[in-house]
């Protein structure tokens, strides 16, 4: 079979879901199957007039008997191609519906909700990487559950990390900074805390300026700035050895359409502090670690304090985490099952 994958440039985009599309187009090369990457120029999600144009230029390049896969953050500059994307039968890869992007303007996110409300059901088919995305794109979005499918990410097989070995509890938070990650939560959370020995790093690209200085404004307000360590965007193999010095992961994020990073931090057996927003509340078993809802100030202070605190808890967690990374699904058949489900269109 032969795959166009269209998506918004740039395709090396540090990201959990960049980096679910780039191990899938790996793993369906593997199997054989040619797959093109066509990278879209413009502003995603909320499309400008050159992301519309790359879109009309990608489908009139793209062979007509190419499989159609559209990533999500850029299929709203599709909306004028409605009918093409229903004639090619074109199938939308979906990490989490745009609309959802917590700290957008309210107008953007309404623009979005209206412009993947009338896209989603012309598709052929929707592939989610949760299932509880997919419930949302049956509930919210009237998309029919049996044009649904849904693919989690893989997790490769890591070493059980080996801990900071003290003194204090070293905290890793992976993801952007940007304000849908809750890394501003996390610090208020932490600087209420100040008699336990904790530092934090927190490794993720500035994606949004304005956000990135205001997180480093707010450890110097709260006062914690000489315990907070912004790595900024890391190599694969400095993410590695962050996990492995770490003793807890946490992120306090607002909505994941999967929560990759949470389900690495499972897979090197770490204990885990999390907010329950979107799928990855689902990931995280409650033995293996700590949940709150998003946004809690109060009941996240209190579940980080008797984490950070218990050395005892911390470790029966970490085993827990160990055991529950040991059942998530590998990399090794996420292509199988991807294409398995676009067949179905």
């Amino acid at each position: 079979m032969h795959i166009a994958l269209l998506v918004p440039a740039p395709f090396d985009t540090i990201s959990g879901g960049y980096g679910y599309d780039r191990r899938l187009v790996e793993g369906l090369r593997a199997l054989g199957h040619p797959v093109q990457v066509v990278e879209l120029a413009g502003h995603h999600p909320l499309p400008d007039a050159t992301a519309e144009a790359a879109a009309r230029a990608a489908l009139a390049a793209v062979p007509a008997q190419a499989r159609l896969v559209i990533d999500g953050l850029g299929l709203p500059a599709f909306a004028p191609l409605a009918d093409t994307l229903a004639e090619r039968r074109a199938v939308a890869l979906i990490h989490h519906p745009t609309a959802l992007e917590h700290g957008a303007p309210i107008e953007d996110r309404e623009a979005l909700r209206g412009i993947e409300t009338a896209l989603y059901p012309r598709l052929a088919r929707l592939v989610a990487t949760s299932p509880l995305t997919a419930r949302r794109l049956a509930q919210d979005y009237a998309v029919d559950p049996a044009r649904i499918g849904v693919v989690e990410p893989g997790t490769d097989p890591a070493p059980r990390a080996r801990g900071s070995g003290g003194p204090g509890v070293a905290i890793l938070s992976v993801g952007a900074l940007m304000p849908r990650k809750g890394h501003d939560v996390l610090m208020q959370c932490l600087a209420r805390l100040p008699d336990i020995d904790w530092r934090l790093t927190i490794a993720g690209a500035s994606r949004d300026a304005v956000h990135a200085h205001g997180l480093r404004a707010l450890a110097e307000e709260l006062g914690i700035a000489q315990r907070v360590t912004f790595a900024g965007e890391v190599t694969r193999e400095e993410l590695e050895a962050l996990y492995d010095r770490a003793d807890v992961f946490a992120l306090a994020t607002w909505w994941e359409g999967y929560g990759m990073a949470a389900a690495e931090a499972l897979a090197r057996g770490l204990p885990i502090a999390i907010t329950a927003g979107g799928a990855i509340a689902e990931i995280v078993p409650v033995e293996a670690g700590i949940i709150s809802p998003p946004g809690d100030l109060v009941s996240f202070t209190k579940a980080l304090r008797r984490l950070l605190f218990d050395d005892a808890m911390r470790a029966e967690m970490a085993e827990a985490a160990w055991q529950a990374g040991q059942r998530l699904p590998r990399w090794a058949d996420r292509a199988t099952a991807f294409l398995a489900d676009i067949e179905r269109a």
